[in-house]
């Protein structure tokens, strides 16, 4: 059977007829209009092989790179096809609309008064026996239709709120006849609805509300994904997130679990004594790592200011204040102009820290009760799954320097080294680098042997470390912000805490020496600049565009004035938010835990 648009706004029985049917009836047509097509080709085809016995094909540059391969015709086809049928579908609901309007019904509300979730409800009336109608409960609940099917005088709809999902019967006795009417003609598959009525539970034992009556709160004009496939496009997962989270609801759990984990870091921070504080995103300098910032103009001001790339120098501020603030920790976004990977986005969501009169010790002990506390609050358990490898968050957690780590993978000792050529020379054999390599240019660039074991730690050990581990006083050359150790030359006190092979945090005993600070952001603007001269001299294909060190540093005055009034003996610590959710909800890329990544701009 065929079925067509009514001509006028009066309702007919054919605009009773669902998307559906009314889709499926367009593909017949268009499967069978393609089909004459293709006969009237092949005909025509024949005729014109009968008359020339020889063909000629062309074969110049211009008409090879016009002609499509037949794969990628079927699949601009079905694009093509999926994109009328969208069109179809929305012209339709545009239509009915146009017709509730007409008929005094407005299709957008204002609002509707929930007594319950579908979560209460299942929870209250599972007791009912199969047949059964609580004809004393009076409920009224709302959500998104995502299942309807009609059977004559009878229509059953799933609908779905946060909490979960419930049926709702509708039979046309316990309806007016009008509002019967308006179910069959007017609702469709996606619409957010407004139901109330008593319960039943029907005889196949399907815990239902009886509906009295209901209201179309929000009218879809665009279809839902296939119920039975989902939404499976990974880049329209992620780029439009609220088709995601209607077609795949477990989606939403990952958000709420999130929100968990910030409330418990907040909690935990709270019973230490720590003071929540906020700092500005636009600054005058980028500081407090090492990482290529977005830069933006105020106009008002004509100057040029950098988004955050950490929230570190001006917590530290924080702590300068005589009698002031000795516990501070900022919950913000970070914004770094980097790559972007399933363990990298631009810009991402960190916890920094710090407590006076402490040291880096104290701030290990943090990680770990910050760490566990998120994980028995949001799994209930320290032995979580992170795909398919069982982690354990029990404490005490491993500690290892870098030192004894990289012997422990390589075999070699980098405190035997004296110069930072032959660092070089027992790395390059270590990793293999070829000598063209953009990895060897890194290494080239290496000016200590503390950037050279920076270097094969994190080429060889990092993806190592799976079960928690801190890994302890790194190379002073590498770690600007970080107070000399003290009892070994040459390396700071600092750590990093790994799992899964992924950084996770990131901690030091506060450098506040005002005189070396400066020295070690002087020399920090010095490395880097040689590594930019370094990769401009071997950069050989220009279409790669800037590298990672194409950014200016400065040194941010404003800071080492403030340390010359005195900062107190202090730890801090970052912890990344987004890869502990990601550990917390077996997520493998960043971009599930994350609601509106940043991504590449559509083709």
């Amino acid at each position: 059977k065929t079925t067509k648009t009514p001509r006028n706004s009066k309702i007919t029985n054919a605009s009773t007829c669902s998307d559906t049917r009314l889709m499926e009836a367009l593909r017949v047509w268009r499967a069978s209009f393609n089909l004459l097509g293709f006969a009237a080709s092949r005909a025509a085809a024949a005729s014109a092989g009968r008359a020339h016995r020889f063909h000629i094909r062309c074969c110049s540059p211009a008409a090879a790179a016009t002609t499509k391969p037949p794969q990628d015709r079927r699949r601009r086809s079905a694009s093509s096809s999926s994109t009328s049928d969208r069109d179809s579908i929305r012209a339709i609901r545009l239509k009915k609309v146009e017709e509730l309007r007409g008929k005094g019904y407005e299709p957008y509300a204002y609002k509707w008064d929930r007594t319950h979730t579908t979560k209460e409800l299942q929870e209250r009336y599972t007791h009912l026996e199969n047949g059964e109608v609580c004809t004393e409960a009076s409920v009224s609940i709302a959500g998104r239709i995502v299942a309807r099917r009609a059977f004559g005088k009878l229509v059953f709809m799933t609908i779905r709120d946060d909490s979960g999902t419930i049926q709702l019967y509708c039979e046309k006795d316990s309806l007016t006849e009008e509002q019967f009417e308006q179910l069959k003609a007017f609702i469709d598959v996606g619409d957010i609805l407004g139901a109330s009525g008593s319960i039943k539970k029907t005889e196949k034992g399907e815990l239902s509300v009886y509906v009295s009556f209901f209201e179309i709160l929000t009218k879809s004009l665009l279809p839902l994904p296939d119920k039975y496939h989902g939404l499976t496009d990974v880049d329209k997962r992620y780029r439009q997130r609220y088709i995601d989270m209607i077609a795949n609801p477990e989606v939403a759990d990952v958000f709420r679990t999130r929100a968990k984990v910030v409330s418990e870091i907040r909690k935990t921070m709270e019973s230490f004594g720590f003071i929540e504080v906020e700092t500005p995103v636009l600054q005058g300098e980028a500081g407090g790592a090492e990482a290529r910032p977005f830069i933006t103009h105020h106009n008002s001001l004509q100057r040029d200011l950098y988004l955050r790339i950490a929230t570190e120098l001006h917590l530290k501020r924080m702590l300068m204040q005589v009698g002031g603030l000795e516990k501070v920790y900022e919950i913000g976004r970070i914004f770094r102009n980097e790559g972007i990977s399933t363990r990298h986005n631009p810009e991402f969501t960190t916890i920094e820290m710090y407590e006076a009169y402490s040291d880096y010790e104290s701030m290990m002990n943090l990680a770990e009760e910050i760490v566990t506390r998120c994980a028995m609050a949001t799994t209930g358990k320290l032995k979580i799954d992170y795909q398919g490898t069982e982690i354990s968050l029990e404490r005490p957690w491993r500690r290892e320097t870098m030192h004894r780590l990289v012997e422990e993978a390589t075999g070699v000792d980098f405190n035997s080294f004296g110069d930072v050529e032959s660092a070089k020379n027992a790395a390059k054999g270590l990793l293999g680098f070829k000598t063209e390599s953009s990895e060897n240019t890194s290494l080239q660039a290496c000016s200590s042997v503390g950037h050279v074991l920076n270097e094969v730690f994190e080429t060889v050990v990092e993806s190592t470390l799976v079960q928690p581990t801190f890994v302890l006083d790194y190379p002073v050359e590498i770690s600007p912000l970080a107070k000399p150790h003290r009892r070994y030359a040459g390396l700071t006190e600092r750590f990093e805490l790994f799992v899964c092979g992924r950084e996770i945090g990131n901690a030091f005993s506060e450098l506040t020496d005002p005189i070396d600070q400066r020295s070690r952001f002087e020399n920090q603007i010095k490395q880097h600049n040689a590594k930019r001269a370094a990769m401009d001299k071997v950069k050989l294909d220009e279409s790669k565009g800037d590298d990672e060190y194409s950014y200016e540093v400065s040194l941010d005055e404003d800071f080492l004035t403030s340390l010359e009034y005195g900062m107190p003996p202090a730890s801090g610590m970052g912890l990344g938010i987004d890869r502990l959710v990601m550990l917390l909800t077996n997520s493998a890329s960043i971009r599930d835990v994350i609601a509106f990544p940043v991504l590449k701009l559509q083709q």
